[in-house]
């Protein structure tokens, strides 16, 4: 299993500009709301430039943002993907083209992932998604039919792609690629399912891809010839503070929920890069991950706890400008260890 995860592979290609001098393989966290943060670190990424995107995988909103990055890219480049990223959010925003019932139930979507939970939703928790959503409405569904060309996105050689789910039915990691990717796929990634009716691909149930690999790790070690993995994760590993109120306890527990995958995972980087450095496998055989974290912590804990759950385009704008800061920020201090060493202590991370 090792060996077919970290053997070393041909030099990468993928979505490059013409500035690019270096790749990495991206891993995009799912979050909800939080996912705005995640638009403005991409946004960064593309308008620097010497970043290409070999592989990118992604688990519901950070599949969301993988997906419609990488079309808006095959169709017009860095402008596009940009662009294409902006279009997405303002769709889901409050000031977005759903309607009042689709309206209602992205409230639903947001305030599960925050814990912010209104009177009206505190019921609608209580029942099965098939009691207070029998006609299965998903606020997304027409957002993403209508802004993603699925054909484009299935038939590109230029960059791979990875989305995440969860089968019902064993509790294990599926994981998606791109050349099979549908409308479906995305939806099953962000199936939530106190909130939606079970998403069906070829008979098996399928949800939220949070719940097993949040974001997954696995193809980039399989499929990415770069030894560079960038870690876009908004949520927190560690809180200072014990929750004490409701809303605290539930955001808490849904933080520790979907980054247990994720540590796992993690730990599995660390171990074998300690087995490389003992000299217990060989570099000319195995590659060394290098991880690196561009993560939301420190801007996520100084919002109010009830704007956590908001679909308001202002906020989707701060928290794009927050990712943009961080990500200069990121590119700034660690551009040069690029293809060099890793700049996320997984040790300490992991220990």
């Amino acid at each position: 299993m090792l060996d077919a995860f970290f053997r070393r592979k041909p030099p990468p290609v993928g979505l490059a500009g013409p500035g690019t001098e270096k790749y990495v393989a991206l891993a995009l966290q799912g979050g909800g709301a939080h996912g705005a943060f995640t638009w403005g670190v991409l946004d960064a990424l593309l308008e620097d430039g010497r970043l290409g995107f070999e592989a990118i995988s992604g688990a519901s909103a950070g599949a969301m943002n993988a997906v419609v990055m990488a079309d808006g890219f095959l169709a017009d480049g860095v402008d596009g993907a940009r662009a294409h990223l902006e279009r997405f959010w303002k769709a889901v925003s409050l000031d977005g083209t759903l309607n009042p019932v689709q309206r209602a139930v992205m409230d639903q979507v947001l305030g599960f992932w925050s814990g912010a939970v209104a009177p009206f939703s505190t019921v609608l928790r209580q029942m099965s998604p098939y009691e207070s959503n029998p006609l299965n409405i998903n606020a997304l569904r027409s957002v993403v039919e209508e802004l993603i060309d699925f054909p484009r996105v299935r038939q590109a050689t230029a960059v791979k792609l990875y989305v995440s789910a969860t089968n019902v039915r064993t509790g294990k990691l599926t994981i998606f690629a791109g050349g099979e990717l549908t409308a479906d796929h995305l939806m099953a990634s962000a199936c939530l399912p106190t909130i939606f009716q079970t998403v069906e691909i070829d008979d098996v149930p399928y949800w939220d891809g949070g719940y097993s690999g949040n974001p997954p790790l696995i193809p980039l070690f399989y499929e990415a010839s770069s030894d560079d993995i960038l870690l876009v994760q908004i949520n927190p590993i560690e809180r200072a503070e014990t929750p004490r109120s409701h809303k605290e306890i539930e955001n808490r527990l849904s933080e520790i929920n979907f980054n247990s995958a994720l540590l796992r995972e993690l730990r599995t980087v660390e171990f074998v890069g300690r087995l490389i450095d003992e000299g217990k496998l060989s570099l000319r055989e195995y590659k060394r991950v290098l991880m690196h974290r561009i993560d939301a912590d420190e801007v996520l804990n100084a919002l109010p706890g009830e704007t956590r759950g908001a679909a308001d385009w202002r906020l989707f704008q701060d928290l794009r400008d927050a990712g943009r800061a961080c990500a200069q920020a990121w590119l700034g201090r660690h551009y040069g260890d690029i293809g060099s060493k890793a700049t996320l202590d997984l040790a300490a991370m992991v220990a």
